[in-house]
């Protein structure tokens, strides 16, 4: 039974993949390899890698070194950084982009794409590294340091040991949204395979270029996959008890102090300080700044409603996949995993247009309808849940598991009463990232909502894209305060050490 049900949920994450092989297949291979030996797709992809390797890199190293300050060191004021650290991700990047290229237009170019894409999303790498700090026994660096290793030696060869599920996982979703990004990066007018893929298909809805600029993508998504699976490795961390009962000694900063305390206020003032600044300014400065209560409100609560209905069925999809990944570990079940990850670096146009071609050819009464909509939310952020939970799976005993069966438990009252309760931080904190991912998303919501829906982010961009920031401040600012609670869970979760 739960095989089945993972390799239906891959089966269903497969759809925009056989979407774009489809078309792909039946261009022939001369007129696809034509499409890609032009000159414009050798520029796109030199684009698209250089800032896949900007954005992961320096999101690891801010998402590390922050997440070592506050957990590892002395740091004055530790729990009001880690608000501050972990804030910048209810800041959509579409809404970050809107507030640099609304202050200055310096931004529009590589380095300035990698600054504010990376300050978007350095809390996906952030948040799991803390709550791998926090569930680190510290015997383990108590002993290295009894070994005669340095705090550094002590921290790659014990610490990252110890946290790399969370770093890679951290890591492979950044690159994921990287590939997948496009609302940040046509402000930013930095083209990639996604913004590429956009034009084409508003010039065409089957636009053949398109499927195959998408076919590159699902190549890069692989690269992706099968990096973070080798660097991940076989590492098995569960522990049966907490580990040492006492908090792990922390680093004196000493002279240091004032240098990470102003680099530490710096980042919090480029990621937090401009989009919300500049959201301020435009609110009270703007000529179009208007504030209809009735639109605002009724787009509020369907942003609300679709994120909501979206994180449940996320998270619902991940459990199975991710519950065979781990305790079976069989080359089955790896596949099945990471068969489920391929759509996320897809832009939401491309999978929207996938859901449209099955929905009308196969299921026809779903097509423009919300339940679409929900299941087109699911599969595009279906990874975000997989990491969450597996983090948190990873380190469950499955010897609690193994004891119910012997007690005569069924695997799916295993599961409900032994499996869930144990993950429930995982999941808590998979269904916060979805819902943050759910009430951003822009693509797929204009492709497959009903007539006349409208959310947040759709309100944003139409005022936003005419020019309008004056207009389009007001919808930006209620999308920060509708991602402020799901914010709020996942740092809580992440300090307690449940969030992995």
């Amino acid at each position: 039974m739960l095989l089945g049900l993972a390799a239906l949920v891959a089966l269903v994450a497969l759809v925009p993949l056989g979407y774009i092989v489809f078309y792909t297949v039946s261009l022939g291979p001369a007129e696809a390899w034509e499409m890609l030996a032009r000159p414009r797709v050798a520029e796109l992809l030199r684009n698209t890698v250089l800032l896949l390797v900007g954005v992961v890199g320096l999101c690891t190293v801010l998402g590390v070194s922050t997440a070592w300050l506050v957990e590892r060191t002395d740091v004055p004021m530790a729990p009001l950084w880690h608000v501050l650290f972990v804030a910048p991700l209810a800041v959509p990047a579409f809404v970050n982009s809107y507030g640099w290229v609304s202050t200055t237009h310096d931004v529009q170019s590589y380095p300035g794409a990698v600054l504010v894409v990376s300050l978007s999303y350095y809390p996906l790498v952030y948040l799991p590294m803390v709550a791998a700090l926090r569930g680190l026994d510290p015997a383990h660096e108590e002993v290295a340091a009894s070994l005669g290793l340095g705090r550094w030696r002590t921290f790659t060869r014990v610490v990252l040991r110890g946290t790399r599920p969370a770093l890679l996982g951290g890591a492979l979703l950044v690159g994921l949204h990287v590939l997948a990004e496009f609302g940040a990066l046509q402000m930013l007018r930095f083209p990639t395979f996604t913004t590429a893929i956009y034009d084409q298909y508003r010039s065409a809805f089957n636009s053949a270029p398109a499927n195959v600029l998408a076919g590159v993508l699902v190549l890069l998504c692989m690269v992706l996959l099968v990096a973070e699976l080798r660097l991940r490795g076989d590492v098995r961390l569960a522990r049966v008890g907490s580990g040492s009962a006492r908090p792990v000694e922390r680093v004196r900063l000493g002279r240091w102090r004032p240098v990470a305390l102003l680099a530490a206020t710096g980042l919090a003032l480029v990621a937090l300080g401009v989009p919300l600044g500049s959201l301020t300014r435009w609110l009270v400065v703007g000529s179009s700044t208007a504030f209809p209560v009735g639109e605002l409100t009724s787009a509020a609560v369907t942003t609300v409603g679709l994120g909501i209905g979206g994180a449940l069925l996320a998270t619902a999809m991940a459990l199975p996949v991710v519950w065979l990944a781990v305790r079976y570990r069989t080359r089955v079940a790896t596949v099945l995993e990471r068969a489920t990850f391929t759509a996320h670096a897809l832009p939401g146009i491309v999978v929207a247009l996938a859901l449209v071609a099955v929905s009308i050819r196969a299921v026809q009464p779903l097509y423009q309808t919300v339940p679409l909509l929900l299941i087109g939310y699911a599969v595009l952020f279906l990874p975000r849940a997989l990491v969450s939970l597996r983090s948190s799976l990873e380190q469950a005993p499955p010897v609690l598991e193994d004891v119910a069966r012997s007690l005569g438990q069924a695997p799916a009252a295993v599961l409900a009463r032994v499996t869930v309760p144990i993950v429930r931080a995982g999941i808590g904190a998979g269904a916060a990232l979805v819902f943050i991912a759910v009430s951003t998303e822009l693509t797929m919501t204009l492709l497959l909502s009903p007539i006349g829906t409208s959310t947040l982010a759709t309100e944003f961009w139409s005022n936003s894209s005419s020019v309008q920031y004056g207009a389009a401040a007001p919808y930006a600012l209620l999308l920060v305060l509708v991602s402020c609670p799901a914010t709020y869970l996942l740092g809580r979760q992440a300090r307690k050490g449940s969030l992995a």
